[in-house]
């Protein structure tokens, strides 16, 4: 990969992008992982107005030091970049306790703190006329589908989402993004405990990536040992989550029944 002309054309792509649609720049959510890194830095490449959002609801300390490091680094380097952080703890707590119980699960509730966070993005874009950067990748984004829908996936467009983990990571290192996010485990930041990506899927990166290439090669490719495991684990995940990578199914009706 040429990350110089990577960078250069992706940064090119979401100038071009706001230009048309008149809009003032970017919003993106800072989450301390890689992913919104980068994200937030190929905006602020655009010379356009990039505002980054801190939301933490009972973030881990370490996670949103590093988001707090990355922007601090960005403003530093670029003066198109500005930052708030709403801390959206209390209001994650007081939309639990009007859930009834049988709408609660573990994994609802995570998803809710992604519907949260999108509803505040979308606040601070409308108005000020920005459009909302995604910050999903391709295994995410078209692989396993590992992102909440109407959460972090509820976005304007996604400048990211053709790129594989591994060709991320070798964008941020060639724009210089702290050590500290190049360097941490990739985790959604959803659960209290602070699993990681990794615990969820039961897979590395490394491994899904591998295992979407050989998907997309032949679905049904066969293999043995722990790439058997990982491409039944890829498999599985990409089919239960059609559902987000697909357009929202339309029932159509029969014009002699209209």
């Amino acid at each position: 990969m040429d990350t110089k002309k990577t960078i250069e054309h992706i940064a090119s792509w979401l100038r071009d992008y706001s230009n048309q649609s008149k809009t003032n720049g970017f919003v993106v959510g800072i989450s301390g992982g890689i992913d919104s890194a980068l994200t937030s830095t190929l905006c602020a490449l655009t010379g356009k107005n990039v505002l980054c959002l801190l939301m933490p609801i009972h973030q881990h300390q370490n996670e949103f030091d590093r988001s707090h490091e990355h922007v601090q680094w960005l403003t530093k380097n670029f003066t198109n970049v500005s930052y708030t952080t709403v801390n959206l703890s209390d209001t994650f707590d007081a939309l639990s306790k009007v859930v009834p119980s049988e709408a609660k699960h573990n994994l609802t509730l995570a998803n809710t703190r992604a519907r949260v966070r999108m509803t505040t993005l979308y606040a601070f874009a409308g108005a000020q006329g920005m459009l909302v950067a995604g910050t999903g990748n391709k295994v995410e984004d078209f692989g396993v589908g590992f992102y909440t829908k109407y959460g972090d996936g509820g976005v304007d467009l996604s400048p990211i989402a053709d790129l594989m983990k591994s060709e991320v990571f070798a964008l941020a290192k060639e724009l210089n993004i702290i050590d500290a996010i190049q360097t941490a485990k990739p985790t959604d930041g959803l659960w209290a405990d602070g699993r990681t990506d990794e615990d969820q899927l039961g897979a590395s990166y490394d491994e899904l990536e591998w295992a979407m290439n050989a998907y997309n090669e032949d679905p049904k490719n066969r293999f043995s040992g722990r790439q058997e495991e990982v491409f039944k684990i890829f498999t599985d995940l990409h089919r239960a989550n059609r559902h987000k990578m697909d357009a929202i199914p339309v029932c159509n009706v029969p014009e002699s029944l209209k």
